[in-house]
C-alpha cells in the first residue's frame, strides 16, 4: 500500500511480508510523524501545534485520544487534565484522589468532564503567553484541520479504562473517521490514517470485531516489551497489526530489531525524537538521520518536524 500526500508518494507501507527477507532502507522515504503536533514549538495537542507541524512538512500528525463524560473524543495525552490545562483553577473541587506509590495525589480525569467543560479550559498558557486561550480540540476538529493536508496517526489511549466507564473507544474512533470519510484505507489519498495503540486487544478489536482495513501500529516500550520483540513475538504481532512503534530505548538495546521486524512483515516507526537538555537541535538531526538512513526505520515520531532528515548522504 502506498501513502500519498498531495499526489506525491512519500512512503511505502510494508504490509504482509517484505519481498526480500532483509530490510532495505530507502533513503528519504521514511515518514515524518509530528508527535503531539510540533510540540517542541507549540503546546501539545492544540490546533496551533498541528497546523505548525503541517507547515514544517509533517507527513502525519499524531492525536492522542481521550473521552469526555458525554462520550466525545478529545485530543489530550494524559488520562487527566491538570498537566496541560488550567483545570485546577477552573474546577478546583472536581478532583479525584489517586494513589501514586506511597502518596495520594489529586487528579482531574478527562472522563469526569463534559465536552463543554473541557472546551472552557486554557490548554496553551502553561506553554507560553503566546498561546493563552488555546483550547483542547476534539478528534473531529483535528481531522478537519488535517483533511487534504496531512495524514493522521491517532492513538487509542487506555481503552480498557474507558471500557470500565461504558465507552467503546475503538467504535467511537471509527465512527468519527467514518463521519469524515476516512474509515477505510485509501479513502482519501491526501489524508491517510494509521491507528496505533499500546493495547494489543484494542488493535485486535479494530481489525476483527470492527473489520477495519486501516493500517495498525502496535506501540512497544517498558516492561514486557522483550516478549513482543522476540522473533516469536513479532510473528504474533503480525497477526493483528501491520507495524510496531518501539521506544528509542528498545532500538538502542537491540540493533537487530528493525531488520527482524521487517522480516516479519512489520513496519518500524519509533518514538519519540526530541530536543532535551542533553540533545541539541544539531545532535537531534544526527540521531534521526541515523535512524532513517542507517537503521532503516520506516518513519519516526518527533517533536521537531523541522529537523527531520529528508535526504540521506
Amino acid at each position: 500500500m502506498k501513502w500519498i500526500l498531495g499526489g506525491t508518494v512519500v512512503a511505502s507501507l510494508i504490509i504482509g511480508a517484505c519481498d526480500s527477507q532483509e530490510a532495505s532502507p530507502r533513503p528519504g522515504s521514511a515518514i515524518l510523524v509530528a508527535h503531539r503536533g510540533a510540540s517542541a514549538y507549540a503546546p501539545e495537542h492544540t490546533l496551533a501545534a498541528y497546523d505548525l507541524a503541517i507547515a514544517q512538512g509533517a507527513d502525519f500528525i499524531e492525536p492522542d485520544l481521550q473521552i469526555t463524560r458525554d462520550g466525545i473524543l478529545v485530543v489530550v495525552h494524559d488520562l487527566t487534565l491538570e498537566r496541560s490545562t488550567d483545570v485546577r483553577e477552573r474546577f478546583p473541587d472536581r478532583y479525584r484522589e489517586w494513589e501514586d506509590g506511597d502518596s495520594i495525589r489529586r487528579v482531574w480525569p478527562v472522563v469526569d468532564f463534559t465536552l463543554e467543560e473541557v472546551k472552557s479550559l486554557d490548554a496553551g498558557s502553561w506553554f507560553s503567553e503566546e498561546f493563552v486561550g488555546a483550547r483542547v480540540p476534539t478528534f473531529g476538529e483535528v481531522l478537519q484541520l488535517a483533511k487534504g493536508r496531512a495524514g493522521v496517526y491517532p492513538e487509542t489511549k487506555a481503552p480498557s479504562v474507558y471500557a470500565g466507564s461504558g465507552f467503546a473507544m475503538e467504535r467511537l474512533v471509527l465512527d468519527e473517521l467514518r463521519a469524515h470519510g476516512l474509515e477505510r484505507a485509501g479513502a482519501d489519498p491526501a489524508t491517510p490514517v494509521v491507528l496505533q495503540s499500546f493495547s494489543a486487544e484494542s488493535l485486535r478489536l479494530v481489525r476483527t470485531e470492527y473489520g477495519s482495513d486501516l493500517p495498525l501500529t502496535f506501540l512497544l516500550g517498558g516492561r514486557g516489551s522483550e516478549d513482543w520483540t522476540s522473533d516469536h513475538g513479532l510473528q504474533e504481532i503480525a497477526g493483528f497489526a501491520d507495524g510496531i512503534g518501539p521506544s528509542r530505548a528498545l532500538l538502542r538495546e537491540d540493533d537487530t530489531l528493525v531488520q527482524r521486524a521487517h522480516r516479519a512483515g512489520l513496519t518500524v516507526t519509533p518514538y519519540t525524537y526530541g530536543t532535551t537538555d542533553q540533545v541539541t537541535p544539531a545532535s537531534l538531526r544526527d540521531v534521526m538521520t541515523e535512524a532513517v538512513c542507517i537503521l532503516g526505520v520506516d518513519g519516526l515520531f518527533t517533536n521537531n518536524p523541522d529537523l527531520f532528515p529528508r535526504v540521506c548522504g
